[in-house]
């Protein structure tokens, strides 16, 4: 029986500041991986907004989605599947949080969401026709800590990045503990981060409501390198 890979956790060069593998690169890297999809989720917060602020909100958004557009027009020559991710933090928040199921259309009609709270911006997910999933991610990392379990669908209790130590082992007995869903991601920012995490399933994801479903079922397991 077939067996898909998907990242769930990855930065581009041209979005992420502290990324440095360009958008372009990172999809053939995960194609040439095994993986078969990838939900690219830069970092949505005041430090790469506040440096745009001077334009209006088309075009910051235009900056902020370039990586994404980037992978997506790579990934369509090939078998690969892209999809739009971001990983928010609120001003007011020091946690970070990866959000599925948004698209383009959602973050133009939604300005500056890093300036709601999780609790406002759960209400705003929850409003919507198309369902949205909320995970945090690595929710024992220093200086953060695990949020209210009713505002969140899930953790990210594998997070496979070797240069921070995310304690991935509390996050999955608090995950268990709270019975909410788990993710694993390699968190991807440069070449050692490559395909350290993510899910395999049995069903090759084709669109992002195929994503949500497998998720919501947690239809998976978890990648854990």
């Amino acid at each position: 029986m077939s067996e898909y890979k998907i990242e769930l956790h990855a930065h581009s060069a041209e979005s992420s500041r502290c990324g440095s593998i360009k958008a372009e690169a990172l999809v053939k890297k995960y194609k040439r991986a095994g993986y078969s999809a990838l939900v690219l989720t830069d970092h949505y917060y005041a430090r790469f907004f506040d440096k745009v602020k001077n334009l209006n909100w088309e075009e910051q958004l235009e900056k902020y989605l370039k990586g994404y557009k980037i992978a997506k027009r790579a990934a369509a020559e090939m078998d690969f599947n892209l999809f739009l991710g971001i990983e928010i933090r609120f001003n007011d928040d020091p946690n970070e949080y990866l959000v599925y199921g948004l698209g383009e259309k959602f973050l133009f009609e939604n300005q500056n969401l890093h300036h709601l709270n999780l609790e406002k911006f759960k209400e705003l997910t929850d409003s919507q026709s198309n369902k949205i999933l909320i995970y945090q991610a690595h929710p024992y990392r220093k200086g953060m800590s695990p949020a209210a379990d009713y505002l969140l669908d899930g953790l990210e209790v594998y997070n496979g990045n070797r240069r921070h130590n995310s304690q991935n082992e509390k996050a999955h007995n608090y995950a268990a503990e709270h019975q909410l869903k788990m993710i694993s991601g390699s968190d991807f920012h440069e070449d050692e981060d490559l395909a350290r995490g993510g899910i395999v399933t049995q069903q090759k994801i084709e669109g992002i409501r195929d994503l949500l479903q497998i998720l919501e079922l947690e239809n998976y397991r978890l990648i854990k390198s």
